[in-house]
């Protein structure tokens, strides 16, 4: 059997895999890989569909950490979640500031020893409607992948050893495809080269943000064969969807009881505040695939991109 065989029919025995975890009830008592003592942290669960996700999690039974760069208004989400019964906490976290991720780690490890479930919500967008502004790229592009990416790193040292694996999933866009039909990269050579995961590298996933943010200044970016809709927004999402396929190359080597699987979805066009509320999915629904992925009973899906529970091609 050659190459191109071996990869066909290793596609399609994950495409079986995948129709079949469709029609697992994560939420069924046989199935559950976790307690009350599984931890599980939400970046940015204030509101929207962090929020909802942390929500959801906690309703599972699991111990829910909700992080919120201001801490009144993400201990104001947790009091909701408290006095349905639910266990979860609150913790000040802001993604792009070092000192506040080095700060959350030491806290989890004090107080936790460490977790089961990350969760990368916490995300900025300054675009609305027709809107297609690049004036706040530097921030999108840090908070989006470079605060996503940090965190990533931050805790895969925390992440527990189990026989079911850690997992970390991250929200990310179908605007970030790398071969969508619409809205990818013009730069074929450049698409190819972030596509290839045997070789791509995260400095390479680096240097192509920071080329984009380069023709931002100089003002070049237009013509620089880049996402059209929502420009800034989409290429920090691209960013997330490569850095996830990277890490779960690297991680799928880990021995048996140290499996950490790493994935990324797209919520939808989600009704909350960074869609300015025009969204038309509700948060509920935009919650779901996130939540499937962290609890899977047998995970053995990684460095994928999902959306309504499929997964579809970066």
């Amino acid at each position: 059997m050659d190459k191109k065989e071996k990869a066909k029919e290793k596609r399609e025995k994950r495409r079986q895999q995948i129709s079949l975890l469709r029609t697992i009830p994560y939420s069924d008592h046989q199935s559950r890989w976790w307690t009350a003592d599984s931890i599980a942290v939400v970046t940015g669960a204030n509101r929207g569909i962090g929020f909802e996700i942390a929500h959801q999690l906690a309703a599972h039974g699991l111990t829910v950490i909700l992080t919120s760069r201001e801490t009144a208004v993400g201990e104001e989400a947790v009091k909701v979640l408290q006095e349905g019964g639910l266990n979860a906490v609150c913790h000040q976290l802001n993604i792009v500031d070092h000192s506040s991720i080095e700060a959350f780690t030491n806290w989890i490890q004090e107080n936790y020893g460490g977790i089961d479930i990350l969760i990368n919500n916490a995300g900025v967008n300054f675009n609305y409607g027709s809107e297609n502004s690049v004036e706040f790229a530097e921030d999108v592009i840090e908070t989006n992948y470079t605060g996503t990416k940090n965190m990533i790193k931050a805790m895969i040292p925390l992440m527990r050893p189990s026989a079911s694996g850690a997992r970390i999933v991250s929200v990310s866009s179908r605007l970030g495809r790398l071969n969508g039909r619409r809205n990818r990269i013009g730069n074929v050579e450049l698409r190819e080269r972030l596509g290839d995961v045997e070789s791509l590298t995260e400095e390479f996933i680096d240097e192509t943000m920071n080329l984009f943010l380069q023709q931002v200044k100089d003002g070049t970016w237009e013509s620089g064969g880049w996402p059209q809709v929502f420009t800034d927004y989409s290429l920090s999402k691209l960013g997330v969807n490569c850095f996830t396929r990277l890490m779960g190359r690297i991680l799928e080597d880990r021995p048996e009881g140290e499996k950490i699987y790493i994935n990324c979805y797209c919520p939808g066009w989600v009704k909350t505040a960074m869609t300015g509320w025009a969204g038309h999915t509700s948060p509920e629904e935009g919650a779901d695939t996130a939540v499937w992925l962290a609890l899977l009973p047998d995970q053995f899906v990684s460095g994928k991109f999902f959306a309504e529970r499929r997964e579809i091609n970066f």
